[in-house]
């Protein structure tokens, strides 16, 4: 069945980007609904965004979506993961501003709050994308690419010339409450000298040492360190789970990220859903969707600093 909150969740915080504090609520929705953002600020034009792969447009940094109006949200990509990593398929963000909250930089703020909401399971069957062959993108040294798979598989690889993060690999099924436990308390992460370069041009107005991790020459300057030896591989899954689950319905398929991004992960649902013999609609039975991302969460699945 298809799952939405028992009740509303409310989140209010700092846009990283523009420094402007936002609330944000996600509120159920019925069957067959999907995800969608409504921007309660917003009177003379169509305040509805659909959180869907072909309404994705250029952003710096982080993943937007717009609608016909050109009324758009930004920074989506961490609440997205949230509910994709939970099993939610329907639900209407009420948001009174142009980008979602950064909170603390992972996921998790959001996956604890819904996750106490509870969730409602709906009389009406999951439909998953199934990939049925291998489809990719590149850029530069770059890579994303989907795979046949009976569940969804995230296997990413970084590399970078800061000394504290390096090369970094990892590989994690996400069936069951795996999102919760492995990756939903990772945060976004980045270099000294980017804070410095993103505030010169204007960006970064909300990022702090609170909801970023901040690398400058093999030292970690955010206090309490690393909440993994591993946190920013583990953050561009998180991010790769919010970007795919605009796919409109979970994926079963292997994803492969190397050194990817939101644009090339988005390059690569397009180029899914323009093959039209690479995917196929599947109703889920019992078997298939026991293998789906947020079956069987717990509470218990929240990381410590979660609850913190």
């Amino acid at each position: 069945m298809q799952n939405t909150l028992k009740s509303a969740a409310t989140f209010v915080g700092l846009g990283l980007h523009s420094g402007a504090t936002v609330r944000l609520t996600v509120r159920p929705a019925a069957a067959n609904f999907g995800i969608w953002f409504r921007r309660t600020d917003v009177a003379e034009q169509e305040a509805l965004i659909p959180a869907l792969w072909d309404a994705v447009v250029p952003s710096r940094l982080c993943t937007m979506v717009a609608n016909t109006d050109g009324v758009s949200v930004s920074t989506i990509e961490h609440i997205m993961a949230a509910l994709a990593g939970l099993g939610i398929h329907n639900a209407l963000i009420d948001i009174d501003g142009p980008e979602v909250p950064i909170l603390d930089g992972s996921a998790v703020p959001f996956v604890s709050r819904m996750l106490a909401c509870g969730l409602q399971a709906l009389a009406e069957p999951v439909h998953a994308i199934r990939v049925l062959k291998s489809v990719e993108v590149r850029d530069g040294e770059a890579m994303a690419r989907l795979d046949p798979a009976d569940m969804l598989e995230i296997d990413f690889s970084i590399a970078f010339p800061e000394p504290a993060i390096g090369h970094q690999v990892l590989c994690l099924n996400m069936s069951n409450g795996a999102f919760v436990r492995e990756l939903s308390d990772s945060r976004t992460f980045c270099l000294q000298a980017d804070v410095d370069r993103m505030r010169a041009g204007g960006l970064a107005r909300g990022g702090s040492l609170d909801n970023a991790v901040v690398f400058d020459h093999g030292r970690v300057l955010t206090p309490g360190g690393l909440r993994h030896g591993d946190e920013p591989v583990r953050h561009k899954m998180l991010d790769a789970m919010g970007d795919l689950a605009l796919a409109g319905g979970p994926l079963l398929a292997r994803y492969t990220g190397v050194r990817a991004g939101h644009a090339l992960t988005n390059r690569l649902l397009r180029k899914l859903f323009a093959t039209s013999d690479a995917y196929v609609l599947d109703t889920c039975g019992w078997m298939t969707k026991a293998k789906l991302p947020g079956v069987g969460v717990r509470p218990a699945d929240l990381p410590v600093l979660a609850s913190a």
